[in-house]
């Protein structure tokens, strides 16, 4: 049978087919898979066993029709090779790109998104890249920091200790082919790259400075340091950003470390404390010590000042008493009684009478009278009489009354 008659055949069961779906009665499926069977056995060359035809043909089968069988594989090729060449398109999304292969060799990258074509498998065929997602490896943890990788985590000081560190490590893609092409697994390379680095400046550093004041500068310094490793290897990898998720001692140690930093947190405010009473007694003690030198200073100035004012008087007083001796001495003499008497309430006097000592109790004077009073002439306070005597009082000696004479003859010449 020819391919013709075939799809007749076809056109007149989907006409049946339509004739049912208007309100026709409903073919028989078993008759149309039968009659379908026969047609398409016919058309390889299959007629035997067809019944005779209607007008009293011979029993016998017909011999294949080579063309007729020449032509449906023809068709089948067609659709085959059609179909085929169907499988070379491809879609690239937006922000992404594509690596096509020839025979496992590869040729070129799309240059922009949309519906590409390549040569159907297995001749070409192509890798799609995102370029745009960024990616991230987690170092010491998987998932959640409680899922811990204690062979990933673990790290040792420089000073010896041994933490427990997890972090993550963000990146994109800066060459397809390169990620693609250069190694086997990239996203293992920057895990590892990323463990070594952290390792690497963690040996270095002290463990109270990876867990404290350091953290920051540690993710900077391991940034670049990966980076580095990563174009060492030709990746196609640029690290974005490192963040330490985690830092602290190992669990079995934690308790004991807790102490450790509360017993330094504890030194350091003692010493804080001592500092700021040191910065509150030193300026204190260094003032007074320099009053007191002041004090001094001033004194010394002083005391030197009167000696010289003293040894200058003396000389002046010198050279007075070379000119009048006798004059200086009562000079001198009343200065000094009137120095002391400024400076006492109580005054004995001495009549020279030959009665008893006379006492007059000025301080209670003065303090009855309300004013200094001046010390002169005996005075009878009240409620006080001196006892005196019932004899004649004894004229003055010759000598005492010269004396007096001659002081009075002194004053006049002053």
């Amino acid at each position: 049978m020819r391919p013709a008659s075939l799809f007749s055949s076809l056109r007149q069961r989907i006409a049946g087919l339509r004739v049912f779906a208007t309100g026709g009665g409903p073919p028989d499926l078993e008759d149309l898979w039968r009659d379908f069977n026969r047609k398409l056995s016919g058309l390889f060359g299959g007629a035997r066993g067809r019944p005779a035809s209607a007008g009293g043909g011979s029993g016998g089968g017909e011999p294949p029709n080579m063309k007729a069988v020449g032509g449906g594989f023809f068709l089948v090729l067609v659709v085959a090779g059609l179909l085929w060449a169907a499988s070379g398109f491809f879609i690239v999304p937006e922000g992404q790109t594509a690596a096509i292969m020839r025979f496992g060799k590869f040729t070129q990258l799309t240059d922009r998104a949309g519906f590409k074509w390549r040569l159907p498998y297995p001749i070409e065929q192509h890798e799609i890249v995102n370029l745009l997602q960024l990616r991230q490896v987690e170092v010491g943890y998987r998932n959640s920091v409680k899922t811990k990788v204690l062979k990933e985590s673990l790290m040792l000081t420089d000073d010896e200790n041994i933490i427990d560190i997890q972090f993550a490590v963000q990146y994109r893609l800066s060459s397809a082919t390169d990620y693609l092409f250069n190694n086997r697994s990239p996203d293992e390379t920057v895990l590892q790259a990323a463990e070594t680095a952290m390792r690497e400046l963690v040996g270095r550093s002290k463990m109270d400075f990876v867990l404290y004041e350091g953290k920051e500068q540690v993710a900077k310094s391991a940034e670049k340091l990966i980076q580095q490793i990563v174009d060492r290897y030709k990746t196609g990898i640029a690290i974005v950003n490192v963040t330490l998720q985690n830092a602290q001692p190992p669990e079995p140690v934690q308790a004991a470390f807790d102490d450790a930093v509360k017993a330094g947190q504890d030194r350091e405010r003692q010493k804080n404390e001592g500092q700021a009473y040191a910065n509150d007694v030193i300026p204190k003690a260094r003032g007074t010590a320099a009053r007191l030198t002041e004090e001094a200073e001033a004194y010394r100035q002083k005391v030197i000042a009167g000696a010289e004012g003293e040894a200058s008087r003396f000389k002046q007083v010198l050279a007075e008493y070379a000119k009048a001796p006798q004059v200086t001495r009562e000079r001198m003499y009343i200065e000094t009684v009137q120095q002391i008497f400024a400076n006492t309430s109580k005054v004995m006097v001495d009549l020279r009478t030959g009665s008893p000592l006379l006492y007059l109790p000025l301080d209670k004077l003065i303090q009855q009278a309300g004013t200094p009073g001046v010390p002169g002439a005996p005075v009878e306070p009240s409620g006080l009489t001196p006892s005196r005597p019932n004899v004649e009082q004894a004229p003055p000696p010759a000598e005492a009354r010269s004396r007096d004479a001659q002081r009075n003859r002194e004053r006049e010449a002053r």
